[in-house]
């Protein structure tokens, strides 16, 4: 029997695949010359904010850190009350105030009158904890700035005086840190009920004898990102700083290491952790930010608590002597369904869909069309019917595709026939052959036009099993996740195999193994093996191999999707080959068309000039 080769378009749909998928990974990587531009700028930025703190340190008579103030004591209290100059009026005192509501708790320290506590209350992480976005000290928020008598000063250690009202349904929590009855510096919280979103404004009153307007005031926010899910490096991957600047336009610290930036015009930034962030929200654009983000995750580890520290610090505005920023605080899920109910601030730009068309197909129609097959279906079970309907939909591509193959099959003896006439030149057997398929009215790459139309799809689908919020803790069954990878079996604590992982996971064996029997199906329905191909057989072997290993680490609804989507594949191609295609009648057409006038278009007939030229050169230099 004559050994079966594999269709050379399914080979080349596949590589397209695996090439977008690496692709993305490294899509925001940035240039060379990008890192040398960020450093030069990073290096300008820190040598004016060194040469300015430098200036302050000259002309300060004090300049105070972390003052740990013993409240019990009263010299301790007479010395930092000192340290602080005209802000000591405010009476130091510990305690905290809480805002709450159906959706989140927040508490907010009298010593910094920055949140120091916010917790989710509808949503648990991996192990049954409640999901926290800031707490024990994993979160530092304040104002830096200098003073007209020579202090260098931050809200973080300054104590501040709480006052709490509500209006109408909405709490409203007043933090003053007071240099007299009347003179203050105010932090300003706002909370509405059933809402993430909490405004939140810094304000001065009477200060302009107090700050120093020479020097800017500086915001600094700072947070660690705290673990939600069973795999940190998982969850890692989709941990990252982003941020709205310059009229919209969406950009992102580095996803796999430490970066940093400075940008302008910023309009919000958003620490994100997979699928919790939390956001500042400016209603006047920063002007100005500089950013960091530092990569806490070098392996997978079951105990590691943080994934990335994110800094960000922003010159404010000093009016008059005086502060005003009307701003706002969101704490929760990273849910289009939730973010998209702040349309003016576009807070769902933050969610990671993907980079052009793929992110448009995944936010517009995948996350949509899924959220509706869910309000009816168990969430698996909606997997399955999305997977159904998707292939139904590109059954047309299927279809094009395979008769691309079938007219590749029925040639096959012609082509065969010219590679043994022709087997001592090369070219010429090139140039017969596509002469032959000229004439036949066949392209080669045809069958991987449909393959390539695909690649949006599978795409925008790579980004949404992960990022989907709806899919996080909805399990399908073995698989507790859908969105994270399912576990049949758990390595023991240690150890881990190189790329595959510290576990098995069952659905990517599964669609593996479709993918194996997809392209066994698909063999021996194409040009055979060309000189310098690679082997065929060993791709075979290799593109399931490559899908297990990847996938192993990956959604599990992703997995299950694709194992389905296979499935499916192989059940159209065995209809269309059973009882929609007749080889003879292929064949017939075939010979018809080879009856027919061919006239070529100018890129064909520039090609078979170049044919025909290298042919006569070749012939040329053995005489």
């Amino acid at each position: 029997m004559e050994e079966k080769k594999l269709d050379i378009n399914s080979i080349i749909g596949f590589v397209l695949i695996f090439g977008i998928l690496i692709f993305m990974f490294y899509q925001n990587k940035p240039t060379p010359e990008e890192l040398e531009a960020q450093k030069a700028q990073q290096e300008q930025v820190e040598a004016e904010q060194k040469e300015a703190e430098e200036a302050v340190q000259e002309n300060a008579t004090l300049t105070t850190t972390s003052p740990q103030v013993n409240l019990q004591d009263s010299t301790a209290i007479a010395n930092y009350k000192s340290a602080i100059g005209a802000f000591g009026y405010t009476q130091p005192s510990e305690g905290t105030t809480t805002l709450e509501n159906d959706l989140v708790y927040l508490e907010i320290g009298n010593k910094g009158g920055q949140i120091i506590e916010a917790r989710m209350k509808q949503f648990k992480t991996y192990d049954s904890i409640p999901v926290y976005l800031v707490k024990d000290g994993n979160a530092q928020f304040g104002l830096s700035f200098s003073t007209s008598d020579n202090r260098v000063l931050n809200t973080k250690n300054l104590y501040f005086e709480p006052t709490l009202s509500t209006s109408g349904e909405n709490q409203i929590l007043s933090m003053k840190a007071k240099t007299g009855p009347d003179h203050f510096l105010e932090y300003r919280y706002e909370m509405k009920p059933d809402d993430y979103l909490v405004d939140f404004t810094i304000r001065s009153q009477g200060l302009n004898g107090v700050l120093n307007s020479s020097q800017p005031v500086k915001m600094e926010w700072n947070l660690k990102g705290i673990r939600h899910n069973k795999s940190i490096t998982y969850e890692n991957r989709y941990t990252r700083l982003t941020y709205s600047h310059e009229d919209g336009k969406i950009d992102k610290l580095s996803e796999g290491g430490d970066d940093e930036d400075t940008e302008q015009d910023i309009k919000w930034l958003s620490y994100r952790q997979h699928f919790f962030s939390s956001i500042l929200a400016s209603k006047d654009e920063f002007k100005t930010a500089e950013l960091t983000s530092i990569n806490l995750v070098e392996e997978e580890s079951r105990t590691a608590r943080f994934t990335k520290e994110y800094t960000s610090v922003v010159p404010l505005e000093v009016t008059g002597g005086e502060l005003s920023k009307n701003m706002h605080w969101y704490y929760g899920p990273t849910d289009v369904a939730v973010l998209d109910q702040y349309g003016d601030l576009n807070l769902d730009d933050s969610i990671p869909f993907g980079w052009g068309i793929f992110g448009w197909i995944n936010r517009y129609v995948f996350t949509p069309f899924y959220a509706f097959l869910s309000g009816i279906f168990p969430y698996g079970i909606a997997i399955i019917i999305m997977t159904i309907l998707v292939r139904l939909a590109m059954s047309p591509a299927t279809y094009k595709s395979y008769l691309s193959q079938a007219k590749m099959k029925v040639l096959k003896p012609e082509i065969t026939e010219l590679g043994e006439k022709y087997k001592d030149n090369a070219m010429k057997k090139q140039q017969e052959t596509m002469k032959l398929y000229g004439k036949a009215g066949v392209s080669p790459m045809s069958g991987c036009i449909p393959a390539f139309i695909q690649m949006p799809i599978f795409y925008a689908l790579f980004m949404f099993f992960p990022t989907s919020f709806a899919l996080r803790q909805k399990s399908f069954l073995w698989a507790d996740d859908l969105s994270s990878f399912d576990t049949i079996y758990q390595f023991p604590e240690g150890f881990s195999i190189p790329f595959y992982g510290d576990h098995i996971s069952l659905f990517p064996i599964l669609a593996s193994v479709a993918i194996f029997f997809y392209m066994m199906m698909t063999t021996g329905q194409n040009m055979p093996q060309q000189p310098g191909m690679p082997n065929m057989k060993f791709i075979m072997y290799l593109m399931p191999f490559f899908m297990l290993v990847f996938f192993n680490n990956y959604a599990s609804g992703l997995s299950l999707y694709y194992f389905i989507s296979n499935l499916i594949t192989i059940g159209i191609m065995l209809v269309i080959k059973n009882f929609i295609l007749d080889n003879d009648k292929i064949h017939a057409q075939i010979q018809e068309n080879k009856k027919k006038p061919k006239k070529e278009n100018k890129f064909q007939k520039k090609m078979r000039e170049m044919m025909e030229q290298a042919e006569e050169q070749k012939k040329a230099g053995k005489r």
